[in-house]
């Protein structure tokens, strides 16, 4: 039981459930080992092809197993244990680890590592974690009481920060230091073996759940759900479409190496900073709940982290853009938590799985599709100006998703008493 009674633990609540406390852990340990990996990732394919590119196919590889298995993914989250698939996908991360770290030893021993291997695993990464993405956060439910779930979504999105945080900076100093991506991978592989531990001690609340039968019916229902939700299918497809333009991420080793003329620890430092601000503003939140003008409030910090992205884009001065990542981070992160609240307490948990796989797909749009773009445009019209181009493009967004979905605009209180954030929807 949680101590609810002494008001200075009302900022982490959510912590005095032990549970939840243990899935924590897990989800900070598995974060800190794919966001080493991925700078690891970053710079071994920048070295190899020197085309920003490469960097893009990255994020496309991770991308499109989840765009095919989307569907199946959702309703296996709803069918089976939540906390064995869970345990599953993190023992997909490790092999993942263990192959790039295999790759990366042929490579230290003269062999060149072919950039189509990477892309090989990378692909075997993206369909752990269109798993993943869905069965852990209709996981997570079942860990708190509905009370205290926006709490704990402020503060699941801060862990999964300072993993973000984390990751990347300690991936960078690895990679200097020992000369080479081995070391990461190795490090990656053992922190996703001791997440995978760690799942075994959660012990959800097992809430009855309606068989239903597998049909295309049942299979779409999360996109249904979504469809009738306009709000929630506004705020997701307004991070999708913003982070899609505006996401910068994927040329971080260029900036690193040729606009910042820095090595992998300053591409560390730059991975880190967006992840400095998300979890700065996840706290900030935790303590300080949104009590009113929700929506707007969303679509200011959206159009925020256009106005940071441009600013990124024209920076010579790692200090500015450092600043500009973790402004980029904040801004983020206020829509992140309003969109978790919306969708995890206002959908039925016999059907978390569906609508939480299609909000990952829109994830996975802006993330890894947004790689590509931005690796793809960075060839076409050159690196600075693409950010520059994806800033603007987001800005544009915004007054068009305003204009589309009023309900935005309209949106204000994120929780009410003990109905989270049913209170937002404008049905």
């Amino acid at each position: 039981m949680a101590a609810t009674g002494d008001p200075r633990l009302a900022g982490g609540i959510a912590f005095t459930y032990p549970d939840f406390a243990v899935y924590e852990l897990a989800r900070f340990l598995i974060e800190i080992a794919l966001e080493m990996q991925s700078v690891a990732v970053g710079w071994q394919v920048y070295e190899i092809t020197k085309r920003p590119l490469d960097l893009g196919l990255v994020g496309l590889a991770q991308f499109l197993p989840g765009i095919l298995l989307f569907l199946v993914t959702g309703h296996v989250a709803d069918r089976f244990d939540r906390r064995k698939l869970l345990m599953l996908c993190y023992c997909g991360f490790a092999l993942c680890s263990g192959l790039l770290w295999e790759i990366a030893l042929r490579g230290a021993h003269g062999a060149r590592p072919h950039v189509y291997s990477i892309y090989a695993v990378l692909v075997l990464v993206g369909a752990a974690n269109s798993l993943s993405g869905p069965v852990s956060r209709a996981l997570l439910p079942q860990l708190v009481p509905e009370e205290h779930f926006p709490n704990a979504v402020a503060w699941n999105a801060s862990v999964m920060q300072g993993g973000m945080i984390l990751g990347p900076a300690v991936g960078g100093l690895i990679y200097a230091f020992s000369r080479g991506p081995s070391a990461v991978y190795l490090t990656a592989m053992l922190t996703s073996l001791v997440a995978l531990l760690s799942t075994l001690r959660i012990k959800p609340q097992r809430k009855p759940r309606t068989r239903e039968a597998v049909s295309l019916t049942t299979v779409l229902a999360g996109f249904r759900y979504i469809w009738r939700q306009k709000l929630i299918l506004g705020s997701i497809s307004l991070d999708m479409f913003a982070v899609l333009l505006g996401g910068a991420v994927a040329l971080l080793p260029v900036y690193a190496r040729e606009i910042l003329k820095t090595g992998p620890w300053g591409l560390g430092l730059l991975r880190s900073a967006p992840g400095v601000g998300a979890a700065l503003m996840a706290i900030l939140m935790a303590h300080r709940p949104l009590r009113g003008r929700a929506g707007p409030t969303m679509l200011w910090c959206v159009a925020g982290f256009g106005v940071c992205t441009i600013l990124f884009g024209i920076s010579r001065s790692i200090a500015v853009s450092l600043l500009a990542l973790l402004l980029i981070g904040a801004t983020d992160m206020v829509s992140v938590i309003i969109r978790g609240t919306l969708i995890q307490l206002g959908t039925p948990d016999e059907m978390r799985g569906r609508v939480n796989a299609v909000d990952m797909l829109f994830i996975g749009v802006s993330n890894e599709v947004g790689q590509f773009e931005s690796g793809l445009t960075a060839q076409w019209f050159g690196t600075v100006p693409a950010v520059v181009l994806g800033g603007i493009g987001t800005l544009v967004v915004i007054a068009l998703w305003a204009w589309m979905f009023p309900e935005l605009g309209k949106a204000d209180q994120l929780a009410n008493g003990n109905h989270g954030a049913a209170s937002m929807e404008n049905t």
